[in-house]
């Protein structure tokens, strides 16, 4: 979930003009930036948070509705009602036959297991199920009401609708802020570590900016590689930067569904096919999808999509429908000689120290372009 902020900034902290490699240490880690400018990065691009996206322009907030949230709101409780109600008893006629307990012993142990879990699945069952329903719907709602960050690589801007704000601010795309963050803390269970990625930019004495947390230093350069590839004509469609398991086709559309369960289903039976899968893993993948009632979640993420699509581009402010327009090609912004010189200086820095982190890179190549 992405996290808005609008921080006033102290006078010292505003004359700071960032460049992508400069640090900023703080107590517990540090920031480092990777824009302005918006330099290459070796790391391969990944936009989990992406929603819409087009020739024009793309969205950045909760990203496309998912199964697994379906399979998890609805699967989880039926599954685990099923393993109480039928699992335990059969473990329990196991643990019988094992203890040498007589055939009417071990019946009757196994019905008494099963009408005490009966009596708590009836309470506890539909209590999770209203609870998976209410984040879903917490969910929904806020995709609903959301007003994306959207990127216009034709325009070479980004809009941003700070909270709060009646009117959206369009900000040049080169002069757009981005960093990774860093940070360690000791528990009682060893260190620690948290990562983070950020965009934003400084209206005044204020710091727009939206944060999320990442699961790695690789995982938060590769999210804002997906942004920068899309702003840079270098990623294009939403497959190559969330279908990492190539689940849909050329013709499917860009989300997951009905088309992502035929696919996969068919992918299975072909490894078994070919000796890559035993056909143990296809009873569990079997399983699994019983177990989480089927394609009724892939049917019900269409629905959501649908609805999103519907709902969503009506809150969308009228200057914000006009600015997404496509343009004529002859009136496309251009990149800057800057941004093209550096980014030509970084990928050959690159290409001779493959192993330098990248963000040392940035730092370097910044640094011999403002001696």
């Amino acid at each position: 979930m992405l996290n808005n902020h609008d921080e006033p900034l102290g006078t010292a902290q505003c004359e700071v003009i960032r460049r992508a490699g400069d640090v900023e240490p703080f107590p517990s880690g540090k920031i480092t930036y990777l824009a302005p400018l918006p330099l290459p990065t070796p790391m391969p691009p990944y936009g989990p948070h992406i929603g819409e996206l087009n020739d024009v322009y793309m969205d950045f907030g909760l990203g496309q509705p998912e199964v697994f949230m379906w399979q998890m709101t609805l699967g989880g409780p039926f599954a685990t009602s099923f393993s109480v109600l039928f699992l335990f008893p059969i473990i329990t006629g196991f643990l019988g036959i094992i203890f040498g307990y007589g055939q009417e012993a071990i019946w009757e142990s196994m019905l008494a297991i099963f009408e005490e879990a009966r009596e708590n699945i009836l309470l506890t069952g539909p209590f999770t199920l209203l609870i998976g329903l209410g984040v879903w719907h917490h969910v929904h709602k806020k995709r609903l009401s959301l007003i994306p960050t959207r990127f216009n690589r034709q325009c070479r801007e980004v809009c941003f609708m700070p909270e709060g704000a009646t009117e959206p601010v369009f900000v040049p795309w080169e002069s757009l802020s981005a960093w990774i963050i860093e940070a360690k803390g000791a528990t009682q269970f060893g260190i620690h570590r948290q990562y983070g990625m950020g965009i934003g930019f400084y209206q005044g004495e204020t710091l727009t900016s939206l944060e999320f947390q990442c699961a790695g230093l690789e995982l938060a350069i590769s999210h804002w590689e997906a942004i920068r590839g899309y702003m840079e004509y270098e990623v294009n469609d939403l497959k190559s930067i969330q279908d990492l398991q190539d689940l849909q086709g050329p013709d499917d559309p860009p989300h997951e569904g009905l088309h992502t369960f035929r696919n996969a289903r068919a992918r299975m039976h072909q490894q078994i096919r070919e000796g890559r899968r035993s056909r143990l893993s296809g009873f569990f993948w079997y399983l699994y999808h019983v177990m989480t009632l089927w394609t009724i979640p892939n049917r019900l993420v269409e629905w959501e999509v649908r609805r999103l699509e519907r709902i969503g581009k009506q809150a969308l402010p009228e200057v914000m429908r006009e600015w997404s327009e496509p343009l004529p090609k002859e009136q496309w912004a251009k990149p800057s000689g800057e941004l093209l010189r550096l980014s030509k200086q970084v990928r050959q820095m690159h290409k001779r120290q493959p192993h330098r982190p990248i963000t040392q890179i940035f730092a370097e190549v910044c640094r011999r372009a403002a001696d």
